[in-house]
């Protein structure tokens, strides 16, 4: 390895039997998340949000460039720019607007055991929508010019985190991707050179919210996982 500055990197020591208990502990919390589409407008802390989005930039990237950027969406004008902005594109998906559905048979076949349809009321409802930007240029200073590399792996590792700290904090969340999403740069006054990759919908669930039953259903270890 060529010569570069670095410091020094250690773990805490610990029994093999702990590892695994921290692990099953970890991935039996992390298997209660559930996307949530019915949120209460009851307040979450800022700091809450803040602290969040500190942990997904921790996450590992391309030549630690953090090619990202989250703007956390609260004002109500806004929200409702957004929902209304995304349910046109959401009608156009489904077809509801009496054109033919952009979505294939096949997709929609597969949404309707989730039972989504292009109303989005939980834009508005929730208290922080988290526009997640993926930055194409900029670097670690944010020039707007230099390379970034690995954006959309950089990228969709924060959200992994950013969501796995919301879920420890307590908060429902729902990633909410319409498309096209160019609005969202639009609205959130963000450069031509980001692009936006999703909404993390957040906050507290609303009282008797449900979730599919077709989303408890997940792949065993064996179908997931491999061993050479």
């Amino acid at each position: 390895m060529k010569d570069h500055a670095s410091l020094p990197y250690s773990l805490p020591a610990m029994p093999d039997e702990e590892r695994v208990a921290r692990a099953a502990a970890m991935r039996e919390k992390l298997a209660s998340r559930r996307s949530c589409r019915y949120f209460s407008d009851v307040p979450v802390p800022r700091e809450v949000i803040e602290q969040a989005i500190l942990a997904a930039g921790s996450a590992p990237n391309g030549a630690n460039h953090q090619p990202w950027h989250f703007t956390v969406i609260t004002s109500p004008g806004k929200k409702r720019a957004i929902r209304e902005a995304a349910e046109a594109e959401e009608r156009r998906f489904y077809g509801e607007n009496g054109g033919d559905p952009k979505a294939s048979e096949e997709w929609l076949s597969a949404l309707a055991p989730i039972g989504t349809d292009a109303q989005k009321p939980f834009l508005e409802t929730a208290p922080y929508l988290i526009a997640v930007f993926a930055q194409r240029k900029g670097g670690i200073d944010e020039d707007g010019q230099t390379q970034n590399y690995y954006v959309n792996e950089s990228v969709g590792i924060a959200c992994g985190m950013l969501i796995a700290t919301l879920h420890e904090a307590g908060l429902a969340t729902l990633t909410h991707t319409p498309s096209p999403m160019g609005f969202l740069r639009e609205l959130c006054g963000r450069p031509e050179h980001e692009k936006p990759l999703m909404i993390v919908v957040t906050g507290l669930p609303a009282e008797g919210a449900t979730v599919p039953a077709h989303a408890v259903r997940k792949k065993p270890l064996e179908q997931i996982s491999s061993w050479l």
